[in-house]
């Protein structure tokens, strides 16, 4: 199947990051791919994203679907044909849309697993809380939108941190079959994020002590984006290597 690409709004996204020691984030993550590393730390995360009229890019904006979304993220690198390349190692995606869960890894790269979200947002305060139907992973995030980005130990300030998630735009995701790595890219010309503060946050994923021993993951810092344009293009799948 021919998969479309895909035209969207971004109406919000948060970006809540942890800084990982690089052998917890390297035990999650297929053969083939490795952190990439900021200052000696791993970058993971959990990207909280509120699609609008997501279509295909020849479809007008009114047919579009609106969706809650979150992936669990590690930021990667691999040895490409050209040299080294980066990009999102996603461990699962989950949505609160059924056709998202539907058409994920079958119209469009990605398979999703279902979960409630509940929302909360003001123009200067965001909560996120989601549970997946599996009852694997609970989170809560509140956030505040601040004027710059204050103590990452990641980012020196808001431009370092933009220029690093820009540069990652590529999207690997396994399917349940263990078989392949599906992969998307972001594409937008009107890249924008603001700086953020994390005012609580819970994760059973981040927290779990026997995914991540104590000290091998900490909150670092959050990025909100707010209506930006941007399209999602299919990229070829990737056979997924064992280790």
């Amino acid at each position: 199947m021919i998969q479309p690409r895909l035209s969207s709004v971004i109406e919000r996204r948060l970006l809540v990051n942890y800084r990982v020691t690089p052998d917890a984030a390297a035990r999650l993550l297929p053969a083939g791919l490795r952190p990439q590393l900021v200052r000696g730390h791993a970058v993971a995360g959990i990207c909280l994203l509120r699609l609008g009229s997501a279509r295909p890019t020849w479809a007008p904006s009114p047919v579009g679907l609106r969706s809650e979304n979150a992936a669990h993220r590690i930021s990667v690198e691999w040895d490409g044909p050209d040299g080294v390349e980066t990009g999102v190692y996603i461990t699962r995606r989950d949505t609160g849309s059924r056709i998202n869960s539907w058409a994920g890894g079958r119209v469009f790269p990605g398979e999703h697993g279902r979960a409630d979200f509940t929302v909360h947002e003001t123009p200067d305060e965001v909560r996120v809380a989601l549970a997946t139907r599996d009852g694997e992973i609970r989170v809560d995030v509140t956030a505040e939108v601040t004027d710059e980005l204050r103590g990452s130990e990641l980012f020196t300030d808001l431009q370092e941190a933009s220029d690093f998630f820009r540069a990652g735009a590529r999207g690997l995701s396994p399917t349940a079959s263990g078989r392949r790595l599906d992969a998307m890219e972001l594409e937008t010309d009107a890249w924008q994020v603001a700086a953020g503060r994390i005012r609580t946050a819970r994760s059973s994923f981040f927290d779990d002590p026997d995914r991540f021993p104590p000290g091998t993951a900490t909150l670092d810092s959050v990025l909100v984006m707010r209506d930006v344009a941007a399209r999602w293009r299919p990229l070829p799948a990737r056979p997924m290597a064992r280790r």
